[in-house]
């Protein structure tokens, strides 16, 4: 049986619903002490006076670490990077009196029990020397610069230099649009909230202590560097183990402070430590930025855009140069012959912003995509056969490359078809259902479709049982079950026969979950590494005395139903497990490294497209807005699994309704804090706001992305549908809002 390309149910699903799935704050070991952190409350200054006593005097409280009596770490610029690090010198907690956000972690309580830690911090009296913060984007637009260089710009590269006189295209144009965006932060806000339990495991080789550390993390590999860098452990020292991740969106592809706390801590008092963060503190680190952007097209009375402008201003922290990359797209999306693209930021008193689903991506889409309805209107054209008009072909912000594969126009064809979009009435305000006015808007999307180098391990067990892994991770978008289907399929075993494990250091290195890159990245080491294997399982078939496949070479085999048969003759055969016996009895394993030939990929812009097709219903008189259905047409290569698959795009499609329609972490700047810091205030849908979502996978055949011809789905669900929200919600109302949430005042007035 085939199983790649089949709806195969998640194979951890039973695990999660039934409880046995363990996240990091659920791993209980004797002795475990647990760590309240206490949190600043003003925005930039410096601590004058902290006082423990009262704190220190609670039965049951072991210590109270502040920056005054913190353990020596060995932290040092140059070395204290994790993966995900942009350029500048990252946050350090405890650090010194300095205060640099609101919200920052002041002092750490650790207690006998997560009651008392918890109570004993609310006795904690801190003093600061308060200054003047700035936290507002739009108030410091005049401080806008270009950002500094770094490791970030290889995944996150800067504008191209513009090409023509875009300037002098717009004034000449017949047809023109000037668009303005405001874009307000957003937080992650994932099931489970950050928590580490570090298992303080004693004194191993050469008397150096041992901890075995259970992260809330996108990736163990970045938390082991972490920690081995801030305080000088070696790899053996240094076990991080996460099976299990209730959600992540990005929010965990930096290490966050509560790591660092917990592993100081447990290294100070010798003892296993857990730290976690409320729910309040979940709006204390990283965010999507606050962003505002300009758009100006230019057009021919034929729709033939001949100018583009895109500039974008994005806020970022004082101590780090957070980047996204939000302009590049609309010059992918777009080959205007006169174009400049424009990113800056602004650094503010905030902690730094931090990867959110289709980072930069769906905020400059919306961008882009609500001006291109704009112009639309402006023409009297239909936004599809703009679209269509201005098709790309190339990527010239790449240097003109073809792209490895791009079937957005049967994105567009399908899901047009499917949505009904031919009985569209173009003009605004012109249908309603009772008290409601009802619109249909339209968008393009596109992401990224990259592949990173990785490491996979197979191993035959003596059992006859095939056991795959890699240190990557699964934040619930069925990395568990497309890796058990690609390994069943490459080594033609039953899946029930077949067990990936993953997030755990102790296993090959692989990269942190994100970008919409795991299925392809660990897709393709988790393929070698089974070829490799099954490789090295003929090569015993052929020394056993008198073996049928003597005299055969490997690409004459192949493995099915748990055995490998002669192609011309299927009746020649031998089961798998009897390979193990010819080894010895023993187990059978590989271990390899799976690298995408640059030769093959460096010539073509790879990436995913969509098209979304929304419609909304806009109450005239409370100007609420509802998403009554929307399709999503998608363009990603190979579906492995398209039970998962779906899952993952109308998850991002949710999103999309969410941001902008609801969305907005809401910054007093009086306090430079987020005051909306908990999920009643801080709005997402919920059941009762979504409706009817339908997607359709378009088929498309890519040999060039990576062996298994697959793309990421984790982001490409979200990045059109807020413009074709707002583009629904225009021509409902006949009102273009550009700035996100769409909430009802802005519909109102």
């Amino acid at each position: 049986m085939t199983y790649i390309g089949q709806p195969v149910k998640r194979v951890d699903g039973y695990d999660k619903v039934t409880g046995k799935a363990k996240y990091a704050a659920e791993f209980n070991v004797p002795g475990l002490t647990y760590g309240y952190v206490v949190s600043g409350t003003i925005a930039k200054g410096k601590i004058t006076r902290i006082d423990s006593s009262r704190a220190l005097a609670v039965p049951g409280v072991i210590q109270v670490f502040t920056h005054e009596n913190r353990p020596h770490t060995a932290w040092f610029d140059i070395n204290y990077k994790d993966l995900d690090a942009p350029p500048g010198s990252p946050f350090r907690p405890l650090h010194d009196a300095q205060i640099k956000y609101s919200g920052q972690p002041v002092a750490l309580v650790v207690a006998e029990t997560f009651e008392v830690a918890r109570y004993a911090a609310s006795l904690v009296v801190v003093e600061y020397n308060e200054e003047a913060h700035e936290t507002s984007l739009e108030a410091n637009l005049d401080e806008a610069r270009d950002p500094k260089s770094g490791m970030a710009d290889l995944l996150k590269p800067k504008p191209p230099k513009p090409r023509g006189h875009a300037d002098k295209a717009l004034a000449a144009a017949p047809v023109s649009v000037q668009t303005h965006h405001v874009h307000g932060p957003q937080h992650h806000n994932p099931m489970e909230m950050f928590g580490t339990t570090v298992v303080y495991d004693g004194e191993q080789k050469k008397g150096k202590p041992h901890f075995t550390i259970y992260d809330k993390t996108q990736g163990a590999p970045s938390s082991q560097l972490y920690v081995k860098q801030i305080f000088g452990f070696s790899s053996d020292q240094v076990r991080v183990i996460s099976p299990y991740v209730g959600g992540g969106f990005g929010s965990g592809l930096r290490p966050q402070y509560q790591l660092f706390l917990a592993v100081m801590a447990a290294k100070e008092l010798k003892r296993s430590v857990r730290v976690t963060l409320t729910r309040q503190q979940m709006f204390t680190f990283g965010h999507r930025p606050e962003t505002v952007q300009d758009v100006a097209l230019g057009a021919s009375a034929d729709g033939t855009i001949t100018a583009l402008k895109h500039r974008a201003v994005g806020a970022t922290s004082q101590f780090e140069d957070y980047t996204e990359v939000v302009v590049n797209w609309s010059g992918m999306l777009y080959d205007v012959p006169d174009t400049t693209l424009e990113y800056q930021i602004t650094p503010l008193d905030l902690y730094s912003p931090l990867d959110m689903r289709a980072p930069g991506g769906v905020t400059g889409d919306h961008a882009i995509e609500t001006a291109m309805d704009a112009l639309a209107y402006e023409l009297k054209m239909d936004p599809v056969e703009l679209r269509l008009k201005n098709y790309s072909e190339k990527d010239w912000t790449v240097g003109d490359k073809p792209y490895s594969s791009k079937e957005l126009r049967e994105c567009f064809r399908q899901g047009a078809e499917r949505f009904g979009w031919e009985n569209r009435n173009p003009e605004p305000r012109a249908t309603k259902r009772g008290n409601v006015l009802v619109g249909w808007g339209m968008a393009t999307g596109i992401w990224d479709a990259n592949t990173l180098p990785a490491r996979a391990e197979a191993v035959l067990t003596v059992n006859g049982k095939l056991r795959v892994s890699s240190a990557t991770a699964d934040i619930g978008t069925g990395t568990y079950t497309i890796m058990t289907q690609i390994a069943a399929d490459t080594l033609g075993m039953p899946i029930d026969d077949v067990i990936f494990k993953l997030g755990d250091t102790d296993m090959p290195l692989a990269p942190f979950q994100g970008g919409s890159f795991t299925a392809a990245t660990i897709g393709s080491a988790v393929k070698q590494v089974c070829t490799d294997l099954g490789k090295k399982l003929f090569k015993l078939a052929q020394k056993s005395k008198g073996s049928p496949f003597y005299d055969a070479d490997y690409d004459e085999v192949r493995f099915a139903d748990g055995h490998m048969r002669l192609k011309k003759d299927p009746s020649v055969t031998m089961p798998l497990i009897d390979m193990v016996a010819l080894n010895g009895g023993r187990s059978v394993s590989e271990t390899s490294t799976s690298i995408v030939n640059p030769l093959k990929t460096s010539n073509y812009s790879r990436h995913t497209h969509s098209a979304a097709f929304v419609e909304v219903e806009v109450d005239e008189d409370l100007g609420t807005v509802t998403v009554t259905r929307a399709v999503s047409a998608i363009a990603a290569g190979r579906i492995l699994n398209p039970r998962t698959a779906r899952s993952q795009i109308i998850g991002g499609m949710v999103w999309g309704i969410s941001s902008a329609l609801q969305e907005d972490s809401k910054m007093d700047h009086r306090y430079g804090r987020f005051m909306n810091h908990n999920l009643a205030e801080y709005h997402v849908p919920v059941n009762a706001d979504i409706h009817d979502l339908d997607v359709i996978f378009v088929e498309e055949h890519d040999e060039i992305v990576n062996p298994l011809g697959v793309k990421g789905l984790g982001e490409i669900g979200l990045v059109a549908m807020p413009a074709a929200i707002a583009n629904a919600v225009w021509h409902a109302t006949g009102k273009r809002i550009y700035d996100l949430p769409i909430t009802l005042d802005r519909v109102l007035y």
